[in-house]
């Protein structure tokens, strides 16, 4: 795959996320979460280009978290919102501050903190949507690990509306695979930024990837197959 055609490839698959999941309507305001990873960076720059051209208008602010756990130089990722003409807004949340004495640090508590500081941000500017970074990966992932762990068969939806404000997530990238995410991102010549944290470094969702990565041995189309059989449900045969 061509480097153009990366770019185009993650567009589309955007695109058809959007309108298939209807993201987007008249006079949105979307706060987008970002942390110069290649997953919200690649996010951010496509609304940013969908923004002069889609059918209705929407407007997009860019929010970062930095936090006590050594993620605070955003140096980069305000550069390239900038360069994008998107605003930008700086948060500090003290994520090892707030565990409580006898509790252990993990992944799950320091994505339900930025979480919910980037929500209370959006409901407090007046934001109705707030997009996520989430790719097709990270949702299999969410599935396996509920199906495993909880016994849930539950995941993080592409759209997913608060119940008790008026606040609804959106994950345009619900489509796209990793492996498109960083072909994208190279192709763009973005830097390289990733979680500098060293909790949970063998956590069950890296476990997790490797068993789905066995399941479907690499293939594109299992793991769509995968993604497609969460609505496509056939009730009379479960339990």
């Amino acid at each position: 795959m061509g480097m153009k055609d990366a770019e185009s490839t993650v567009s589309k698959l955007i695109e058809v996320a959007l309108r298939r999941y209807a993201m987007i309507e008249r006079g949105e305001k979307i706060l987008i979460g970002v942390s110069g990873g290649k997953d919200s960076t690649c996010l951010a720059r496509d609304l940013a280009v969908k923004r002069r051209w889609w059918e209705v208008p929407f407007e997009i602010e860019a929010c970062f978290i930095a936090s006590d756990l050594g993620q605070a130089d955003d140096s980069w990722v305000r550069e390239r919102m900038a360069e994008w003409d998107i605003p930008y807004a700086r948060i500090e949340v003290p994520v090892l501050g707030r565990l409580k004495p006898g509790e252990k640090m993990s992944c799950y508590w320091c994505a339900t903190q930025r979480r919910t500081e980037l929500s209370l941000y959006a409901r407090s500017k007046g934001f109705n949507k707030l997009a996520l970074g989430h790719h097709m990966d990270d949702i299999l992932e969410t599935l396996l690990m509920n199906m495993l762990k909880k016994g849930e068969f539950a995941t993080m939806p592409p759209v997913m509306a608060y119940d008790n404000y008026p606040l609804t997530v959106i994950r345009p990238l619900a489509l796209c695979e990793e492996r498109q995410i960083i072909a994208c991102a190279e192709s763009l010549r973005f830097s390289s930024h990733t979680c500098t944290c060293d909790f949970n470094v063998e956590g069950e969702r890296k476990k997790t990837k490797r068993l789905i990565e066995t399941m479907t041995n690499g293939s594109s189309h299992a793991k769509r197959n995968l993604f497609k059989s969460m609505r496509t449900i056939k009730s009379r045969y479960l339990a």
